[in-house]
């Protein structure tokens, strides 16, 4: 019962999203990498609150933010899970689905401060 799919669970790639967010963003400033860590903390407050930081925010901040959203929601959508992109409809996100979106969300977080602190000059 060594393959993960008999143990019910799939692999997303998240090293690699993470990564990959990471690199395309190594060159800017460290306030903008270190947006990450803001990220992660930000988990812990609820999904509308991580959408809802990159309308708040401006510039390469914002983009990173954005992008954070939207690699959460292709790996979302490869579970079969459709994330809203909206404060609306995040309200009214299933409760099952939310739990593992915030799951996801806070691995993808870590793997990303790992990398940002790998590519910091």
């Amino acid at each position: 019962m060594n393959n993960s799919s008999e143990l019910g669970l799939e692999r997303y790639s998240l090293d690699r999203y993470a990564h990959d967010l990471v690199f395309q963003r190594k060159d800017l400033d460290n306030e903008v990498l270190n947006q990450v860590h803001k990220m992660r903390s930000t988990v812990a407050f609820g999904l509308e609150r991580f959408w809802g930081e990159q309308h708040r925010l401006d510039g390469d901040k914002a983009a990173y933010w954005r992008a954070m959203w939207h690699t959460l929601a292709t790996i979302l959508q490869d579970a079969g899970i459709a994330l809203p992109n909206d404060a609306t409809n995040l309200w009214e996100f299933d409760m099952e689905h939310r739990k593992i979106a915030i799951a996801i969300l806070t691995q993808l977080c870590d793997c990303a401060i790992w990398w940002t602190q790998r590519y910091k000059p």
